[in-house]
């Protein structure tokens, strides 16, 4: 066990996570990097021994302060656990250890005919993913990490190992008691520490096309998004840009697309299916004044088109050098999205702040990245306002305003008034029956950062 102490470090070690612009960011007071589940749990029973804060690690690739260390403690850094275990390709599954990231899951795909399609954008770790309910562009058609992890391996506050749907165990269905592993998907590190998942893969499709079209206004975009969904078009993804996020990705990924409201979109399917759902949304997108579709059919193409949509973050902060950035999210029904879109943008406008638009509004989901300069008092007010703004218009509208990224990044009054008191009360419950001391990622769960 006191080997493990050599393994401690310094915060720097870990310091390239991204977190919010306007969070506390806190190093802990030490980083351990075990290398497997029995060193994780060992380490976790010296933690609850001396009651010491827990925050697990994975990539630092998040956008929400998630592994920030409010109250210092112990960093679990779990780079070096990266093994992929067991692969079962007629049972289109595999199960990972948390230092493996999706690239390098596809990569050790490649030759088998499957793939794992949940894409954040960044190169995020699978069990990082897990942790925090991560969604992304092919969520429209795959789902997030909801609907596509099968069991978990996961360490408790005092060192107990479970696996939520029996060991070793690979089911699709879980009417086997209560659904623990749902209970962890998207619980940011609050609950235990994810040392295994087991995921659902798919078939490489036959074919793959993406496209971009533009439009004269953003109603028109989202409405083709709702319409082109209503048809039952089972589009792979389907992004929206406003002019001020195209405009911003043209400057920093060398584009040279119109600077107007614009979709990104892919299909995937037979090529026999592929003309169906082109000819289909192309119809659909002129009936509300699209352009034609400027076309990315080859791989590298492809790859292009898509990572300038990734890097729309870095292209955000491109438009004011010097400053920083803050990422709101926000997640409304379907019938909701044209109007809320509209309105935001509305309101941007009116109060002249610096705020691209992009989301992932197959499933209601889009993000204002708003840009701003964190030594202007006055416009981080204005920031201030206009989150709360838009997070009572999703409210209002029957949406979330926690959107892709779990629990916890609102404020407590909004969560309560999204979720109800009594529902908060529950998770609160379940947060003291697995952490009775409070020890995994304090602050997180039900305690979200301020402005």
């Amino acid at each position: 066990m006191w080997s493990l102490v050599a393994l401690f470090n310094i915060w720097k070690m870990v310091s390239g996570s991204i977190v919010f612009l306007l969070s506390r960011c806190c190093p802990p007071d030490v980083v351990v990097f075990p290398h497997c589940v029995e060193e994780v749990s060992a380490l976790t029973k010296v933690c609850h021994q001396h009651r010491l804060p827990i925050i697990p690690f994975g990539t630092g690739t998040g956008l929400e302060g998630g592994v920030s260390a409010v109250e210092g403690g112990v960093c679990f850094s779990l780079r070096n656990m990266d093994q992929i275990l067991d692969l079962h390709q007629e049972d289109f599954d595999v199960t990972v250890e948390p230092g493996v990231t999706r690239k390098a899951l596809n990569a050790y795909l490649r030759d088998t005919g499957l793939w794992f399609p949940v894409d954040p954008g960044a190169d995020a770790s699978l069990c990082g993913m897990a942790a925090t309910s991560a969604s992304g562009t092919n969520a429209v058609r795959y789902g997030t990490m909801r609907e596509n992890v099968v069991n978990l391996e996961v360490v408790l506050s005092d060192g107990t190992i479970i696996h939520t749907a029996g060991k070793g165990r690979r089911p699709r269905k879980t009417s086997a008691g209560y659904n623990l592993t749902n209970l962890f998907v998207g619980s940011e590190g609050t609950l235990g520490i994810i040392t295994k998942t087991t995921l659902r893969l798919y078939g490489i499709p036959e074919a793959m096309v993406s496209a971009v079209c533009s439009f004269p206004s953003v109603q028109d975009a989202v409405d083709s998004t709702v319409q082109i969904l209503q048809a039952g078009v089972p589009i792979a993804r389907i992004e929206f840009l406003d002019d001020v996020m195209i405009d911003a990705c043209n400057r920093f990924s060398c584009l040279s697309y119109p600077v107007t409201p614009t979709l990104f979109l892919e299909f995937h399917g037979s090529e026999q299916s592929l003309k169906e759902q082109v000819n289909t949304t192309e119809d659909i997108t002129q009936s509300n004044r699209g352009s034609d579709f400027q076309w990315a059919q080859d791989a590298e193409t492809r790859n292009r088109l898509w990572k300038a949509r990734h890097d729309a973050w870095y292209a955000a902060l491109a438009l004011r050098p010097g400053c920083k950035a803050y990422a709101t999210d926000v997640c409304v029904p379907l019938s909701q999205l044209p109007q809320i879109i509209v309105e935001t943008k509305e309101d941007l406008i009116e109060n002249r702040l610096t705020g691209p638009i992009a989301g992932h509004v197959g499933d209601g989901n889009f993000h204002c990245l708003m840009v701003v300069d964190p030594t202007d008092p006055e416009e981080l007010h204005q920031v201030h306002l206009f989150t709360e703004r838009l997070a009572r218009r999703a409210l209002a509208m029957g949406g979330t305003c926690t959107g892709e990224h779990g629990v916890g990044l609102g404020k407590r009054a909004l969560l309560c008034e999204e979720l109800g008191s009594m529902a908060i009360q529950v998770m609160q419950g379940l947060k003291d029956t697995l952490d009775p001391h409070n020890m995994m990622n304090p602050g997180k769960i039900l305690q979200p950062r301020e402005l």
